[in-house]
């Protein structure tokens, strides 16, 4: 059976706590070890386990939400959704809208890729602010 693995790094030039859960959340269920359908903890429960304020773990269940990883089934929970094709599919409609804006503002092709490329390589090599 598989269960949720949350680590928080409470050191300074950490990432936020509600960063922390959203990301290992959103990393558990892209890589499967949260199948699709797994029923989360409650937002109090998850932030009593963690030791964190509820409105920290409700940021990022809202952030996961958003972005089509977890769904709230009302008074039933908050479930695992099907992350890696939303994920794909919301990642390949913000390239599009970025491309069409870049050449709105009249940058080529190759300037567009670098920004981007830099852009990239700053958020995941930890250099984004």
């Amino acid at each position: 059976m598989s269960s949720l693995r949350i680590r928080i790094d409470d050191r300074a030039g950490s990432l936020a706590p509600y960063e922390q859960v959203r990301a290992q959340i959103s990393e558990q269920a892209r890589s499967g070890a949260l199948p699709v359908g797994h029923r989360l903890p409650t937002v109090r429960g998850l932030a009593e386990t963690l030791g964190l304020a509820a409105n920290t773990v409700a940021k990022a269940y809202r952030a996961l939400e958003a972005d089509g990883v977890i769904e709230t089934r009302g008074r039933n929970g908050t479930f695992v959704a099907a992350a890696g094709a939303a994920a794909e599919r919301a990642v390949a409609a913000a390239a599009r809208e970025y491309a069409e804006r870049a050449r709105r503002l009249g940058l080529d092709a190759e300037a567009a890729r670098r920004a981007a490329e830099e852009a990239v390589r700053a958020v995941y090599d930890g250099t984004a602010h």
